[in-house]
């Protein structure tokens, strides 16, 4: 169960926010710039009058009789959206910041009600001063339309479908080319597009249909992605004294990166580039941002290409403060082997690390290797896991490279289970609810020296969304066999 969060009209209503008052009868819009800029929201005043988004200024403010036309200003709605997501924070650990102005919280684990969590949200951005709305719901979909039906909608799993039914097709976003096919068929609400054949109206409107028609049933499908934290990393002296030569300036920066070097490897991480700060003492704030060769948590690198590129640069007035932050930091982990290096294995160490695993896990230590064979299963063998490291035979591919140099495809062995799977001219076209978008196959597994015998046809297939499986019919039905990492 989600709880949704949204602010309609995000863009505009952060707008209008900053924006002096007006009548409450003058038509908004937001463009996004002054000067021969486009509608990029509009209130529901100057929609009634006939201004739609994507209309020219002149196109739109003329539809609206005059409308008051606002700027969007970028930094300030992403800046402010930030701070937001931060304050959710104190609701849930685990915050998916969709888009702008609309946000899913994953409940699960927290203490209280659906009730208590749309209050607790509501209490969280109360100083904001925007137009929030809540609800809660099983998926992404039915939780965004029932904040829109109305704040603190809570829809309870089953309800789904008759929750959004009501619903006019916009609320999918469908193209305008799709939209108008539907509504000359007769299709004006999502209870309706439901109600039409799953199978007829995919292969009529494609993969896109697929996902109307699941909406529409109250099905969504889209995964919850928690947002990553950012981490700013500086270190700033201010009030410490005055810098008029160049060496003082050199050892505050020495200072300030070896205190930054220490935070990124505390958290791991490598920096590509620097912003470096000097406020001097006649009130000038001088600032560079300096980009390194390749990304490194080095206080040496960093300290280097700093002076390189201040030298020469005269100030009007001694320093007084200095900031240094990282940017565009990433990952500084390194994949390490388990036991040092190939080229410098101690026997020793490695016999008694493989007698400790044996012990714990109460059976020998055995490393698989590929084989020849029909069958998936039958694809691997175990040998013993010895500290010599002596080579496992690979048997032959059959056109002279040995199955170790050969490129294997990562399958992964699932345990098997019964799908469903719809075809078109005898090949999967749809796995579930999705699409493929590409198949492979099919390879006739058949051996009949089984106590049952075996005959199966088996299938590689990629699905909407990047999935790809290994699939295979036997008789009349279909299982899952394998993923692909």
């Amino acid at each position: 169960m989600l709880l949704c969060v949204t602010v309609p009209d995000y863009a505009l209503a952060v707008a209008l926010m900053d924006a002096p008052p007006a009548d409450d009868d003058t038509p908004t819009l937001l463009a996004d710039k002054r000067e021969r800029g486009r509608a990029i929201a509009v209130d529901e005043r100057a929609y009634a009058y006939g201004a739609r988004v994507g209309q020219t200024i002149a196109q739109a403010s003329a539809a609206s009789h005059g409308a008051r036309v606002l700027v969007h200003d970028a930094a300030r709605t992403r800046a402010l959206w930030d701070d937001l997501l931060d304050a959710l924070d104190a609701v849930s650990p685990l915050v998916d910041g969709a888009e702008p102005g609309v946000a899913f919280l994953e409940m699960a684990g927290v203490p209280g009600a659906p009730a208590d969590y749309l209050a607790r949200a509501h209490r969280a951005l109360l100083g904001f001063g925007l137009p929030v709305r809540t609800a809660f719901a099983p998926n992404k979909f039915v939780a965004r339309a029932a904040a829109g039906i109305a704040d603190g909608t809570i829809c309870g799993p089953g309800e789904e479908r008759a929750l959004v039914a009501p619903l006019p097709l916009r609320a999918l976003a469908i193209d305008p080319r799709a939209l108008e096919r539907l509504r000359l068929l007769g299709i004006r609400t999502l209870g309706e597009l439901a109600a039409l054949p799953y199978g007829p109206f995919v292969r009529r409107f494609g993969g896109a249909g697929a996902i109307w028609h699941e909406r529409a049933s109250g099905v969504d499908r889209t995964p919850f992605l928690p947002r990553a934290h950012a981490v700013a990393i500086e270190a700033t002296l201010f009030g410490e004294g005055t810098a008029e030569v160049e060496a003082q300036v050199v050892f505050a920066l020495r200072v300030l990166i070896d205190r930054v070097c220490a935070d990124m490897e505390c958290l791991g991480k490598r920096a590509g580039a620097l912003a470096v700060e000097l406020e001097l003492e006649n009130g000038e704030v001088r600032t560079r941002e300096i980009g390194l060769a390749q990304p490194t948590a080095q206080a040496r690198a960093m300290l280097d290409v700093l002076r390189a590129n201040l030298e020469g640069i005269t100030f009007e007035a001694p320093v007084i403060g200095l900031r240094v932050r990282a940017l565009r930091l990433e990952e500084a982990g390194e994949a390490l082997p388990l036991f040092r290096s190939a080229d410098d294995l101690d026997p020793q160490t490695i016999a008694v690390t493989l007698a400790r695993l044996e012990a714990a896990l109460g059976e020998p230590a055995r490393r698989a290797h590929g084989v020849r064979a029909y069958a998936l299963e039958e694809q691997f063998a175990y040998a013993p896991f010895s500290a010599s490291f002596e080579p496992v035979p690979q048997e032959d591919a059959g056109d002279g490279v040995s199955r170790s140099s050969a490129m294997i495809p990562q399958l992964q062995l699932l345990e098997v289970r019964e799908i469903e799977v719809r075809t078109t001219g005898g090949a999967p076209a749809f796995v579930g609810s999705r699409a493929v978008l590409e198949c492979a196959g099919p390879w006739r597994i058949e051996e009949s020296w089984y106590a049952t015998p075996l005959a199966r046809d088996e299938y590689d297939v990629l699905l909407e969304g990047g999935a790809l499986y290994r699939i295979y019919r036997q008789g009349e039905k279909w299982y899952l066999r394998g993923s692909y990492d």
